[in-house]
């Protein structure tokens, strides 16, 4: 059997709650929504970022509806509060890793655990009604704290088309969509071929089939956007001054 995938089974009856605990605290993480926050204070109380522009609760729309420092604010925020639950996730996971030489590997199981509660928590906010934004940053922020090389391309992607078409959707859809392919190339094709290494097709399948299903979310939560883009209706950037 493979060893991660051992490692994993063998333990769930005992560790079963450090699966829960990450699950609930990254959720939780998730659920505080900057977009609406800053917007709220920036405005005084006045204003609603889901009531404006998109509706979407987000950086793009706060930076389209609000202006650019509290787009700043808020893409930071989005980032940080990821970036802390996916390494509240790898630690919590150390239970369940031991010592031993797959002990990072197991821990990134927990790290992607974190980050899908995370993005599920920023999308559907328990504080804010669920009703919440896309998860772009936060995914993005779990890429960069979980696989380097993966957030490298994608970043490298989303610029691209973004450099291209300065549509930010675009460049988000397209980087979702490569998401899991690029997991896959980092996990198995740079590992394999490059360093002569493959500690386990197990977290190979495991971490390609969590970005595909954070890359399958995030593409449907542009769902409207998509439509936009078809019918050559979607903005491109334009920031409030």
């Amino acid at each position: 059997m493979d060893p991660v995938i051992q490692i994993l089974g063998s333990t769930f009856g005992t560790y079963w709650w450090v699966w829960l605990l990450t699950a609930v605290i990254a959720y939780l993480l998730g659920s505080i929504n900057p977009a609406v926050i800053v917007t709220k204070i920036w405005t005084k109380g006045k204003k609603d970022i889901r009531d404006m522009g998109s509706g979407n609760a987000g950086f793009t729309n706060v930076l389209r509806s609000v202006g650019k420092v509290p787009a700043i604010i808020t893409i930071v925020c989005d980032a940080l509060k990821c970036v802390i639950a996916v390494l509240l996730g790898g630690l919590f996971f150390t239970l369940i890793a031991g010592d031993g030489v797959y002990q990072p590997l197991v821990m990134n199981v927990g790290k992607y655990l974190a980050g899908i509660f995370c993005i599920l928590g920023h999308s559907f906010p328990l504080y804010f009604h669920f009703k919440g934004g896309k998860g772009v940053v936060s995914a993005a922020a779990l890429m960069l704290t979980e696989d380097w090389r993966v957030f490298l391309m994608v970043l490298a992607t989303f610029l691209i088309i973004f450099l291209i078409s300065r549509i930010i959707s675009l460049g988000s859809i397209v980087s979702a969509i490569l998401y899991g392919p690029y997991t896959f190339l980092a996990t198995f094709f740079f590992d394999k071929l490059v360093y002569g290494e493959l500690p386990s097709i197990g977290y190979v399948v495991l971490s390609t089939c969590a970005a595909l299903i954070i890359g399958v979310f995030v593409t449907v939560k542009h769902k409207d956007n998509i439509k936009r883009l078809l019918r050559g209706e979607e903005k491109k950037i334009k920031a409030k001054k």
